[in-house]
């Protein structure tokens, strides 16, 4: 686990797990980010992914307030239903999302809806949630200010959007959502996204047209 300190005691902490993708019927091997957000006392995990050991392992003593996911692929919603089972916090996901929840958890719904422009308040930190659809159509994105991140799921990684060749996605859609919703933030801003290392929306945003032509 690694992490960093930032305003007012709130601090980020990264968990890598590891685990398998599974989408209309391929399966790939991946390592995702799982965020914690919070301070000695209280904590927001963004993506429960894989390992519901190592996620509680570190919450540890904090009180959980809510497992956010920024998506419902299987490789970030898998262990939410464990996570919430054994600390006692709400799953919150986009509502656009539930086809692709119940793909993995067909008996068990989430317990919250997240909406555009909603704020999660962990510690002394807001958390705005942006509705950012194209890698899955109920695709979040959590921008705290004060910490100077955004946390990005699979909308924007370190040198491109997030994988729009398979159900549910859709190319235009993404990158109406980076260039409207992700690259308006500050430059400065800290792209946390859900594999991967991490960016800038200054680092990311020259290369947008390079995306576009490409297309992916």
């Amino acid at each position: 686990m690694s992490g960093d300190t930032a305003a007012r005691g709130t601090r980020v902490e990264r968990v890598v797990t590891a685990g398998a993708f599974e989408l209309d019927g391929g399966s790939w091997e991946v390592e995702n980010n799982v965020w914690l957000v919070g301070d000695d006392s209280e904590v927001l995990v963004v993506d429960a992914a894989h390992d519901a050991d190592a996620i509680v392992e570190a919450v540890g003593d904090r009180t959980l307030r809510a497992i956010v996911s920024t998506h419902a692929h299987n490789d970030h919603v898998n262990a939410a239903p464990e996570v919430a089972r054994r600390t006692g916090a709400p799953v919150l996901l986009h509502p656009d999302d539930l086809p692709l929840w119940a793909a993995t958890h067909p008996d068990r719904a989430p317990d919250g809806e997240l909406t555009d422009g909603q704020t999660l308040v962990i510690g002394a930190t807001e958390l705005t949630v942006l509705h950012t659809p194209g890698h899955a159509p109920g695709a979040i994105c959590l921008y705290a200010p004060a910490l100077g991140t955004v946390f990005s799921g699979d909308t924007l990684f370190q040198g491109g959007p997030g994988a729009t060749g398979r159900s549910f996605s859709d190319f235009p859609t993404i990158v109406d959502s980076i260039r409207e919703r992700l690259l308006t933030l500050p430059h400065g801003t800290v792209v946390r996204p859900g594999h991967g290392d991490n960016t800038t929306v200054g680092e990311e945003a020259p290369h947008l047209p390079e995306w576009i032509a490409r297309g992916h």
